[in-house]
C-alpha cells in the first residue's frame, strides 16, 4: 500500500530502488552479566571489534581520492582518534572486567554516557559532536556482531539500493556511493551537514528529517525518493513511476543542455561579466575545472598533503603538487590556500592541537601555521618555486587581525631572500589574500585590506561563528541558515569594502555553488564565485537568467530584513518572472 513520508531536501534529484535499512543504534544487545571465566575471552572479542573498526576506516581512507577525500578524510581522522581515545577504551575495559558487561552492552553503556556529557555542553559545536560518538560506537557494534553471526549485517552496497538510516557518516556515504548507492533517506540531520554537502557533490538525492522512516520502511520495500518534492514514496504506484520516468527524461535533456555551456562566457542577462572559479584539491578536480570552463582555481586546499601523509610532506613533494596544479590550469590563475588544519581536521604528523576544549575556536588555520614557522616556511618555499610556472595567488585561512598577515608577509620575504641566495627562479610578485571567515576580520575588514591584496569569503565558518550554530546540528536548522540578515550584512560589508579599496573579493563557501543563493549573492555585489567543479555549469546557467543591475537595487532592502524567512520571501518575489498584464485598452489596440 502506498505511503508518503515527507522530509527536508538535502540534495535534489530522484531515485527508485529497494530500501536498505541500517539501524545500528537498535542492534539487539545481550544484557546478561558475564561469568568470571568469560571476561578475558569477551575482552579479546571487544578488542578485535575495535581493531576491525580501525581497519575499516583505514581502508576507506585509502579508497578515497579527489573531492571525496577532501570532504571525508577529516571525519575519518576524527573517528579514528575517538577509537584510540584512552578514556573511551579504559571505560569499556572497566565495564567488561569490573562491571561484567558483555561487549555489546558495554559499548551501548559507554555511548549513552558520552552522549549525555555532550548533550549537557553549552557550546553548540561540541554538543553536535555527539553524532560522531554514535557513528563510531555503532561501527564497533556492527563489527562485534559480525564476529558472532553468519548473517552479513554490514550496509549492503549493491546497485539499486536506497539507504534508510537515522544518519550516515560522510565516510560511509562516500564508500557506498562508489558501490552503487542511489540515494539516502535519513530520519535526522540537517541540509547543511557535511553529509548533505557531500551528497550534493556526488549528485546523490538525499532527504533528511524523515521522522518515521525507520519505523515505517522495511528492508526491500520499493522506494521512490523524490528530493524535488521533499518526499519518499513507499510502494509507489504506476502514476508515481510515470512521474519518475518523465523526470529522468527531463534530467537527461537538462544535462545535455548544460554541457553546451562548458565553453560559454559567464555573463548575467544584462551583460555583467562574472568570474567563476573552482575549489580544488586533486588532479581530477583540475581536469573537471578546465573541462567546464572555470576561470581558474579560486581555492586550492593544501592540507590534503598533510592529512594523507604519515609524516610531514617535504618541500619537493609540495612543490611538485603545486607545480602540477599550476601547469594543469594552463595559464589560468590559481589561488593556493596555505595549510588549514585544526578544529576537526587532524593530521597524521601531529601538527594539529589535540585535546582542545573548544577546537572550533582553537589553534587552526594561520594560527597553527605561525605556531610552526619552520613547517610553514617549507610550504612557503614550495609555493614560491611553483609560482614560476604560472599565475599564483596565496590565500591565508582563519585571519583574525592584521598582524597575522604582516607575519605571513615577513615569512614570505625571508623565504624569497633565502631562495634567491640559492639561485632558484622566483616570481616577480605574489598576491597575498585573506580568507574572511572570522567575524572580527569581517567587521575589521578595512584594516585587513591594508595588508591584503584580495579577499575570499569563507561562508561555512563565517556563518557558524556569526550564528553560534553548527551546520550539522539539525536542532539548530532554523538558526543555521545562509539567508540570516546578520550574515548578509557582514558579507555585504566585506564586498563593499573590497570594492572601495579596488581589491578583488570572491566567495568560496558552500553557498557559492548553490543556485538557490546565486541571486542573493549577486544582489550583494559579488562578481567572483568559487565552487566545486560539478556546480560550475548550473551556476553559469543561473547567472545568465539574472539581471545584476536590477538585483543590486534590492540590496538595501535585503540587508535590512528582520529574518531569514523575510529574505527568502523577498528573493522569491524579485526573481520570479513577471507576466505582463493585458488591459482592456491593450486588447482593443489594432495589430
Amino acid at each position: 500500500m502506498r505511503h508518503l513520508l515527507p522530509g527536508t531536501t538535502a540534495s535534489r534529484g530522484m531515485a527508485l530502488g529497494r530500501a536498505r535499512l541500517v539501524q545500528p543504534s537498535r542492534y539487539l544487545v545481550d544484557t546478561r552479566p558475564l561469568a568470571e571465566d568469560e571476561v578475558d575471552s569477551e575482552l579479546e572479542r571487544l578488542h578485535r571489534a575495535l581493531d576491525t573498526a580501525r581497519q575499516e576506516l583505514r581502508e576507506l581512507r585509502g579508497k578515497l581520492h579527489g573531492a571525496l577525500a577532501r570532504e571525508v578524510n577529516e571525519f575519518i581522522d576524527a573517528h579514528s582518534l575517538l577509537l584510540d581515545d584512552p578514556e573511551l577504551l579504559r571505560g569499556l575495559d572497566d565495564l567488561v572486567r569490573i562491571g561484567h558487561y558483555r561487549p555489546g552492552a558495554a559499548l551501548k553503556k559507554q555511548r549513552d554516557r558520552l552522549a549525555a556529557v555532550f548533550e549537557a555542553m553549552d557550546d553548540p559545536y561540541l554538543r553536535s559532536r555527539k553524532e560522531d560518538i554514535d557513528q563510531v560506537i555503532n561501527r564497533v557494534i556492527s563489527a562485534l556482531q559480525r564476529q558472532t553471526s553468519a548473517e552479513e549485517r554490514k550496509i549492503a552496497a549493491r546497485v539499486g539500493e536506497i539507504l534508510i538510516a537515522d544518519s550516515i557518516a560522510p565516510a560511509d556515504m562516500a564508500h557506498l556511493a562508489g558501490n552503487g548507492l542511489l540515494g539516502v533517506v535519513a530520519s535526522s540531520g540537517s541540509p547543511y551537514s557535511h553529509s548533505a554537502i557531500l551528497a550534493r557533490s556526488l549528485d546523490l538525492p538525499m532527504l533528511v528529517g524523515v521522522r518515521d522512516a525507520l519505523s515505517t520502511i522495511h528492508d526491500d520495500d520499493l522506494i521512490l525518493l523524490d528530493s524535488e518534492r521533499g518526499e519518499a514514496v513507499v510502494h509507489p504506484t504506476a502514476q508515481d513511476l510515470t512521474r519518475y520516468r518523465a523526470w529522468q527524461r527531463e534530467a537527461a535533456q537538462e544535462g545535455r543542455r548544460l554541457a553546451t555551456l562548458a565553453n560559454a562566457p559567464t555573463r548575467t542577462r544584462d551583460g555583467v561579466d562574472i568570474k567563476l572559479y573552482a575549489n580544488a584539491e586533486m588532479s581530477p578536480d583540475i581536469a573537471s575545472a578546465r573541462a567546464k570552463g572555470a576561470d581558474g582555481v579560486g581555492l586550492y586546499r593544501t592540507e590534503f598533503l598533510f592529512l594523507r601523509h604519515k609524516g610531514l610532506p617535504s618541500e619537493d613533494e609540495q612543490f611538485i603538487a603545486y607545480r602540477d596544479l599550476v601547469l594543469g590550469m594552463g595559464g589560468l590563475p590559481v589561488t593556493i590556500r596555505t595549510l588549514d588544519l585544526g578544529a576537526d581536521k587532524a593530521d597524521a604528523a601531529g601538527l594539529a592541537m589535540r585535546g582542545e576544549e573548544n577546537p572550533a575556536l582553537g589553534v587552526r588555520g594561520v594560527r597553527l601555521s605561525l605556531r610552526y614557522p619552520a613547517v610553514f616556511t617549507t610550504q612557503i618555499r614550495a609555493i614560491l618555486r611553483a609560482a614560476c610556472y604560472g599565475p599564483v595567488r596565496v590565500l591565508v585561512p582563519m585571519v583574525t587581525q592584521p598582524d597575522e598577515l604582516i607575519a605571513v608577509r615577513t615569512l614570505f620575504k625571508l623565504a624569497r631572500a633565502e631562495l634567491k641566495r640559492e639561485n632558484i627562479d622566483l616570481p616577480e610578485k605574489l598576491s597575498l589574500g585573506a580568507m574572511i571567515e572570522v567575524p572580527a576580520a569581517a567587521i575589521n575588514v578595512r584594516e585587513i585590506l591594508e595588508h591584503a591584496d584580495f579577499l575570499a569569503i569563507g561562508t561555512n565558518d563565517l556563518a557558524q561563528y556569526v550564528l553560534a550554530a553548527d551546520r550539522g546540528n539539525d536542532a539548530l536548522e532554523n538558526i543555521y541558515n545562509p539567508l540570516q540578515p546578520a550574515l548578509l550584512r557582514l558579507i555585504s560589508h566585506v564586498i563593499s569594502a573590497g570594492r572601495r579599496a579596488r581589491k578583488p573579493v570572491s566567495l568560496c563557501g558552500e553557498i557559492g555553488g548553490d543556485v538557490n543563493f546565486t541571486a542573493m549573492l549577486l544582489a550583494l555585489g559579488l562578481y567572483e564565485f568559487s565552487m566545486h567543479p560539478g556546480q560550475l555549469l548550473q551556476v553559469r546557467d543561473r547567472l545568465a537568467s539574472l539581471d545584476a543591475k536590477a538585483l543590486r537595487q534590492h540590496a538595501p532592502k535585503l540587508i535590512r530584513a528582520r529574518s531569514h524567512e523575510e529574505v527568502e520571501a523577498m528573493l522569491a518575489d524579485i526573481t520570479s518572472p513577471r507576466i505582463p498584464v493585458c488591459t482592456e485598452a491593450d486588447a482593443q489596440t489594432p495589430a
